[in-house]
C-alpha cells in the first residue's frame, strides 16, 4: 500500500494544504489538537471532493442506465458471435460508439477519487512515522499525533503493534475496537448502497448478466473492505465511510427523484407524481415536466407503470402534452335519464344524445322507431318506391294496393313479417306435386 500511496505523492500538498485550512477553522471551535478538529477535517476534505465529482457522478447514472438499455442487444451480439471473441469484440465497440455509451463511465467516481485516497494514505502514513510532509510542518505533525477518535490516533492501523501505538499515546485494545467498529461500518454502508441499487433502481423487465454481476459485487466489494481495512489508518477509515455514507445518501436521493425506467423505484414515484398533478391539476417544477415529457415521448414504448401513469391522468380528466405540461382533458360522463335516453356530458358542457335502443320484439315486428331524439331519418334517394318493389316481388304495376294483403302482426308476439305477396323475393322454383 505504501508503494502505491508513492505514485500518487504528487497530490499531498493539495491534499495536506486542504486538510490544513480546513483544521485552522475547526481548531479555532474545537482546539488545534482534538480529534475533533483533524476527523472534522478530513470528513470535510470528503465532502469538498465529492462536490467535485457531481458531474462525474451524473454521468455515471446516464452511463449505467445506458448499459442496461444495450444489454438485450449485448445478449445477441454474444450469442451470434461465441465462436469469433475478434467479430465479438469489434461488434461491442460498434453498438458502444453507435449508442453514444462508454463503459468506463459508470467507474468514473472512483476512478477520480482514487489519488485523493491514496494521497490522504500517504499524509497519514508520513504523520505516524513522525515525517513532515506538503504543508504540514513540525507543530502541525505533533498536533496531529496527539488527535484521537475516540481513543484512538489517526495514523493507528489495526494491524499495528502495541509498542507503535503506545508511541502514539493510545493502548492497543481501543485502537482494535474503535478500526473494527468503523470497518463494519464501512462494509455495512458499502453493501446498503448496492443493494439498494438492486433491488429498486434496476429494471426488472430486462434480464441480463449485467444483473448478476451487480449481484455479485453486492457481496464481494464489503469483503474486499473488510479485508483491506484492517491496513488502513483510522484516518483513511474515515475518509472511506464519509464517502461510503455520501454515496448511500446521493443515490437515495436520485432514486427518490429520478429513478431508472422500469424499476420498483419508477412505480412508487409516478404513483406519488400522480397525486400530485391530480391534486393541483399541474406539473409544478421543471423535473415534473422533463419526466412526464419523456413519458408521453414515447409513444407505444411505454412501460407498464408509465401506460398506468398515464392512464391515471386520462380517468381523471387530465392529459399530458408533449411540453410536459398537463391540461384538462374532456372526461365523459354517461347518464341516462328517465325515459331510457342515454346522454353523453363532456368536460366542456356539450351534450350528445343517443336514440333509444327498442326492444327485440319492436326490431322483429319492423314497427317504426319511438319517435325520439337522436332519430335519424333516411334521405329519400334510398327509399325504394312502391311500383320498384312491386315489380321485383312479380306482382303486376297496374294492381291495386289493396289486392296486396298486409298481415297483421302485433309488436311483441315474436312472429316474423311475412312477405306482401306470400313468396319470396325473385324468380320462384315451381311446387313439386305433393306424395300421398
Amino acid at each position: 500500500m505504501d508503494t502505491i500511496a508513492s505514485f500518487f505523492s504528487f497530490i499531498t500538498w493539495p491534499v495536506s494544504w486542504v486538510i490544513v485550512q480546513f483544521h485552522k477553522v475547526y481548531g479555532a471551535i474545537f482546539g488545534a489538537d482534538t480529534g475533533w478538529a483533524w476527523g472534522l477535517s478530513i470528513v470535510s476534505l470528503v465532502v469538498l471532493i465529492r462536490i467535485c465529482l457531481i458531474p462525474l457522478f451524473v454521468k455515471q447514472i446516464k452511463a449505467t442506465r445506458a448499459m442496461q438499455t444495450l444489454q438485450p442487444e449485448m445478449k445477441k451480439i454474444q450469442e451470434r458471435y461465441k465462436n469469433d471473441k475478434q467479430r465479438q469484440s469489434e461488434e461491442m465497440m460498434k453498438l458502444y460508439k453507435e449508442s453514444g455509451t462508454n463503459p468506463l463511465s459508470s467507474c468514473l467516481p472512483i476512478l477520480a477519487q482514487s489519488p485523493f485516497f491514496f494521497a490522504l494514505y500517504h499524509v497519514l502514513s508520513a504523520i505516524a512515522t513522525g515525517k513532515t510532509i506538503g504543508v504540514i510542518n513540525e507543530p502541525l505533525l505533533a498536533s496531529a499525533r496527539h488527535a484521537h477518535i475516540v481513543g484512538a490516533p489517526l495514523a493507528a492501523k489495526f494491524t499495528d503493534s502495541a509498542d507503535k501505538v503506545a508511541q502514539l499515546g493510545a493502548s492497543l485494545t481501543d485502537v482494535r475496537v474503535v478500526t473494527a467498529v468503523m470497518i463494519v461500518l464501512m462494509s455495512a454502508s458499502q453493501f446498503y448502497t448496492q443493494r439498494q441499487l438492486m433491488t429498486k433502481n434496476v429494471d426488472t423487465t430486462v434480464k441480463t448478466p449485467f444483473m448478476q454481476q451487480q449481484k455479485m459485487l453486492m457481496y464481494v466489494f464489503p469483503v474486499m473492505f473488510a479485508v483491506f481495512g484492517i491496513n488502513f489508518p483510522v484516518g483513511v477509515l474515515v475518509y472511506w465511510l464519509t464517502t461510503n455514507v455520501w454515496t448511500m445518501g446521493q443515490q437515495m436521493y436520485v432514486i427518490h427523484n429520478n429513478p431508472t425506467p422500469g424499476s420498483k423505484a419508477q412505480a412508487s414515484y409516478l404513483e406519488r407524481l400522480h397525486k400530485h398533478v391530480t391534486h393541483h391539476g399541474k406539473t409544478r417544477n421543471r423535473r415534473e415536466k422533463a419526466i412526464v415529457k419523456a413519458i408521453v415521448a414515447k409513444g407505444r414504448d411505454r412501460n407498464e407503470f408509465e401506460r398506468k401513469f398515464i392512464n391515471g391522468l386520462t380517468k381523471a380528466g387530465l392529459a399530458a402534452q408533449s411540453d410536459g405540461t398537463v391540461i384538462k382533458g374532456e372526461s365523459a360522463a354517461v347518464v341516462q335519464t328517465e325515459d331510457g335516453t342515454v346522454t353523453t356530458t363532456t368536460a366542456a358542457g356539450a351534450r350528445r344524445q343517443q336514440p333509444k335502443r327498442q326492444s327485440k320484439s319492436q326490431r322483429q315486428s319492423g314497427s317504426p322507431k319511438a319517435a325520439g331524439a337522436g332519430d335519424i331519418e333516411q334521405p329519400p334517394s334510398l327509399t325504394k318506391s312502391e311500383p320498384e318493389a312491386e315489380t321485383k316481388t312479380g306482382a303486376p304495376r297496374d294492381t291495386p294496393p289493396a289486392a296486396a294483403k298486409k298481415p297483421d302482426s302485433k309488436p311483441g308476439n315474436g312472429s316474423r313479417s311475412k312477405a306482401q305477396s306470400g313468396q319470396r323475393k325473385g324468380p320462384q322454383r315451381p311446387k313439386s306435386p305433393s306424395k300421398k
